[in-house]
């Protein structure tokens, strides 16, 4: 995918790289002149720095000793300029920089959303959303820094030290190279700091993922864990996470602490050991005062950036790390809607066909083993089986969330896998077991499948279909009623039935209805089946269901234990047989009679 902006239009794939600093180079394509500006002001503003000590040189020099032709008011004002321009090519450095940072990683944050929401299934599926949420603002913010602050000092500190260098060998060669013995030691000093601090930022940031996701599922979950009143349990995994954290957060700042002390006694002897120098010298005669006094401002602005090159040279080891992390899911490759054939007709038939169809996760567990069965256009099919038994995989292979392993599908004898992920999916319908609702209003929410102009008719026959327009207009603001984070204002009934009207607004070819009724009453779920009964007509349908009673009159009843289909056919027939069927079906019923006989006896 391509993110357009004012500055570049820029395909972030190809930012990855094993080379971390080529990685951030190709990052800053199209802001590359921005930031050579931003490194331009930095080094106008160290030359009107380095020029304010040759000032001051004359002034001690020349202008108090009387030989200068220069009056006080222009040499004052002289000061004031290169002070003015100083200031002004920093800020110019800065805002130019800033306009970088936030360019480059605003375009990041774009991709990156866009491009987690097109990896596939199998990855969600092994990636925790805390992870994910960690990496995508935390390491992104660390990048940001990096642009911002971090690379562009390092520029200026390696100006800084070049032209004031260059300055120091016009006031005195000899004084200049006895001024930087130690730059060679800060620079060794800092590599090994950076070695040791990016291993231990880096396990930092993945101790702060596991906190991350901590919280995300114990907020997500809170209902969950107030049920159980496990509030002292979740606190106790909480803290234990957090210590690890604290743990790896001290060592990282210990490293931190440690480099300065070394650092500034380094330094600080350098700096005293060039006064010392010169002030022999000037002593001796071989320099002049206001040389000293020049070469006093100049070694400052030598030794101490190039200290702090070493403490960003520390820092930027967190920018180079979260480059890593970002970039490992960047490298990841996308789900490829678009692959594949587009049928000319724009809508399916609904005809299906699986011929020995097989499906293994990528850890080896084999999920589906030869399933065969015929399904014609409008015909409902029902999954009934025991948890794990297959039923969601086989309908999950339909909108190709996964990719079967063995055998074929065909959808209007064309097989499953060559045609548009996109098209397909634009076919099929789903309503899942456990609905998710955006914090949107419910009139959002039922649109939310459909990509062109919906009326306000046609959302309130969908929610009539789903027996949800009555409750619905009891809310204060009726469809303009925002609902909750995963709609947790609604109960569980009225959050299906929503999710139901949006699957049937979408008017798809292919209805999948997983476990759809089980979070109603009964007489709900007479009413939803009952309407759907006539919105299904035409339309291919899987249902999976615990309760016979929600699938009675399905076409074709499968069976499913262990990833394969042990009974199938419709409810009479399979009542006649002795198998898992009849088993569950007498269940059912005597739990139902059970239930019926308790009541009649509470009424008593």
């Amino acid at each position: 995918m391509k993110i357009n902006n004012t500055t570049s239009s820029f395909d972030l794939k190809k930012a990855v790289s094993n080379n971390r600093l080529q990685g951030l180079w190709r990052l800053m394509t199209g802001y590359r002149l921005t930031y050579l500006i931003a490194t331009l002001g930095q080094g106008f503003a160290a030359l009107a720095k380095t020029a304010t000590y040759f000032l001051l040189r004359y002034f001690v020099d020349t202008y108090l000793s009387g030989s200068s032709p220069v009056a006080l008011p222009v040499l004052a004002a002289g000061f004031l300029g290169l002070a003015a321009l100083e200031g002004g090519f920093t800020f110019l450095s800065g805002s130019f920089a800033a306009r970088t940072a936030e360019g480059i990683t605003r375009r990041l944050r774009n991709y990156l959303f866009d491009h987690i929401q097109h990896l596939t299934f199998t990855y969600h599926d092994s990636m925790q959303t805390g992870e994910l949420i960690q990496r995508s603002t935390s390491d992104v913010d660390a990048l940001r820094r990096f642009f911002a602050d971090q690379a562009i000092s390092v520029g200026r500190i390696i100006l800084l030290f070049v032209v004031n260098f260059i300055a120091l060998l016009n006031l005195n060669a000899s004084l200049a190279w006895k001024s930087v013995i130690v730059i060679p030691i800060i620079v060794v000093i800092s590599i090994i700091f950076f070695q040791f601090i990016s291993k231990a930022y880096e396990a930092y940031q993945e101790q702060e993922a596991v906190l991350s996701t901590t919280l995300q599922e114990n907020l997500t979950g809170v209902r969950v864990v107030k049920a159980f009143a496990r509030q002292d349990f979740e606190k106790q995994k909480f803290e234990t996470h957090n210590l690890e954290k604290f743990i790896r957060g001290k060592r990282l700042l210990l490293l931190n602490s440690y480099f300065w002390p070394v650092t500034d006694v380094i330094c600080t002897a350098q700096i005293l050991f060039g006064y010392y120098t010169g002030a022999t010298m000037t002593i001796n005669g071989e320099i002049s005062l206001g040389t000293y006094l020049a070469y006093c401002g100049l070694i400052v602005w030598i030794i101490f950036p190039m200290r702090n090159l070493g403490r960003l040279i520390v820092q930027m080891s967190t920018g180079l790390v979260s480059y890593g992390r970002v970039m490992e899911i960047i490298k990841q490759e996308r789900e490829p809607l678009d692959d594949g054939i587009v049928p000319v007709e724009t809508s399916a038939h609904g005809d299906l066909q699986f011929e020995d169809v097989g499906f293994v996760y990528s850890d080896g567990t084999a999920a589906l083993e030869n399933i065969s069965l015929n399904v014609k256009s409008g015909q409902v099919i029902a999954l009934l089986g025991s948890t794990g038994s297959g039923k969601t995989t086989l309908v999950n292979l339909l909108p190709r969330f996964y990719e079967y392993t063995g055998g074929h599908i065909y959808l209007d004898r064309q097989e499953l896998n060559t045609l548009s992920r996109r098209w397909l999916r634009s076919q099929i319908g789903i309503v899942e077991q456990e609905p998710f609702l955006f914090s949107r209003s419910i009139e959002e929410n039922i649109c939310y499948g459909v990509d062109r102009s919906i009326t306000q008719d046609e959302i309130e026959a969908a929610a009539r279909a789903a027996a949800i327009h009555d409750v619905i207009l009891t809310f204060p603001e009726g469809y303009k009623t925002i609902v909750g984070e995963k709609g947790v204002t609604l109960s569980g009934g009225q959050k299906q039935r929503i999710a139901i009207a949006r699957t049937l607004l979408k008017n798809p070819r292919i209805l999948i209805l997983d476990d759809s009724t089980s979070s109603v009453d009964t007489e709900t779920e007479v009413e939803i089946r009952t309407a759907l009964q006539a919105l299904m007509k035409n339309r291919t349908t899987f249902i999976i269901a615990h309760r016979i009673q929600s699938i009675q009159s399905a076409d074709l009843i499968l069976v499913m234990d262990r990833g394969r289909i042990i009974q199938r056919g419709k409810h009479t027939g399979l009542l006649r047989q002795p198998g898992m069927y009849r088993q569950i079906f007498d269940i059912q019923t005597r739990i139902e009679e059970e239930l019926q006989s308790e009541i009649a006896s509470v009424r008593d």
